[in-house]
């Protein structure tokens, strides 16, 4: 306790992007690791969901994937504007990391695992591989 107060826990949020579903991952700032959270619809109903999950988990700072050299400059930049929008809409700090091949890590991984359904928690999981990876690169500031 400080002050008198509980100490909250604040989280790391993973992103990965894309137009269809949109998978995230989470990891707390004390342990820095990063489990697999869920799946959204990219859809009307993202930004509200997005910001039910930013206060309910008490997220402080995003990670959004960013395509490699593999895709268009319009590809990339469409995860760099949602990166943006988080941070304006939310007002949360929004970092990037390069995600090659996390789809077919996320498969392997849930194969591996023997998980049902794999196609359906691969979003998820490249979430938390890209949210791994960066924990691993970088510390947080905060």
């Amino acid at each position: 306790m400080e002050n008198g107060k509980a100490l909250e826990i604040k989280h790391i949020l993973g992103v990965d992007f894309g137009t269809s579903n949109v998978g995230l991952s989470l990891a707390d700032t004390e342990t820095r690791i990063a489990f697999a959270f869920g799946v959204l619809k990219n859809n009307n109903e993202l930004w509200r969901d997005l910001e039910k999950i930013v206060a309910q988990e008490n997220i402080q700072q995003v990670v959004v994937g960013v395509p490699g050299y593999a895709l268009t400059e319009k590809e990339k930049n469409e995860h760099q504007i949602f990166g943006e929008q988080l941070a304006k809409k939310f007002a949360v700090e929004v970092a990037y990391a390069e995600e090659m091949f996390t789809t077919q890590s996320a498969h392997k991984n849930l194969q591996e695992a023997q998980k049902k359904n794999v196609g359906k928690n691969d979003d998820a999981e490249s979430a938390r591989i890209i949210l791994q990876d960066w924990l691993d690169k970088f510390s947080v500031n905060h």
